[in-house]
């Protein structure tokens, strides 16, 4: 896919995702970031509406430049930002990439993303701001939910955004990749939002649309008793069923 093509796809994904009337993210919130190549990504610009992007509202960015901090534990705010503005490919450049580029960039390390939507969405973080939250995240409603969704969802309890959460994001990627044997669709952050991860912009739009309407659901199953989760050996039916696969490649 051309550089042009990428920022098109990435700019309606941005859109999509940013409709008020979804309620997944509104003025400023979230963000959205596509692989240009093994070493480059374009990413939101900090400030910028999902809702009003433009192919020119995203940032060209290094990978190696921003996720070598990642490791280094004396970091400072100003060293991240100074990370941030290095990583930038067009060094005349006076806008800053996203304060999540580092986690979107650590991400890219894994050859089955291509797209990334990161959103605060209404029912989902009413999920993710409850007591429940882990509890509630951690199973799987019905099949379309394993469809879409895969198996499991990667759950991080509240750390500061940035720095730190990318670092907390990969530590626990790193546990589900060795687990489930491939890498996770979706990660939500408890007290923050949620990342949907795919091949392609539609795959992004699908599982945030999911994700949100399973948190729906959920919020009905708390009010009668709580949800009634699929049982492993039902959901490993699911998860390998061949129609059930075919469907998968269909939808995205």
């Amino acid at each position: 896919m051309s550089a042009s093509a990428i920022l098109q796809s990435l700019t309606e994904m941005s859109h999509y995702l940013g409709v008020e009337s979804r309620g997944y993210a509104i003025i400023g919130e979230g963000n959205t970031s596509a692989r240009i190549d093994a070493d480059h990504l374009y990413v939101k610009a900090s400030g910028t509406s999902l809702a009003t992007m433009k192919p020119s509202d995203f940032l060209a960015v290094n990978i190696s430049k921003v996720t070598r901090l990642l490791d280094s534990r004396d970091a400072t705010d100003d060293d991240v930002r100074e990370t941030l503005k290095s990583s930038l490919v067009d060094e005349q450049e006076t806008r800053m990439p996203s304060v999540e580029t580092m986690l979107h960039a650590l991400l890219y390390d894994y050859p089955e993303y291509n797209f990334i939507g990161h959103t605060h969405p209404v029912y989902t973080n009413s999920v993710l701001c409850s007591v429940n939250a882990e509890e509630a995240i951690s199973g799987r409603l019905c099949p379309d939910h394993i469809v879409v969704m895969g198996r499991a969802t990667v759950f991080v309890p509240y750390v500061d955004p940035g720095l730190v959460l990318a670092r907390e994001v990969r530590d626990r990627v790193r546990v589900f990749v060795e687990k489930e044997n491939q890498p996770p669709k979706a990660i939500a952050l408890e007290n923050h939002g949620f990342f949907a991860l795919g091949p392609n912009a539609r795959a992004v739009t699908n599982i945030t649309d999911m994700a949100e309407k399973m948190s729906h659901i959920l919020v009905g199953t708390y009010s009668m008793g709580g949800p009634q989760f699929m049982s492993a050996a039902d959901i490993d039916r699911i998860d390998s069923r061949p129609d059930e696969k075919y469907r998968q490649e269909r939808i995205a």
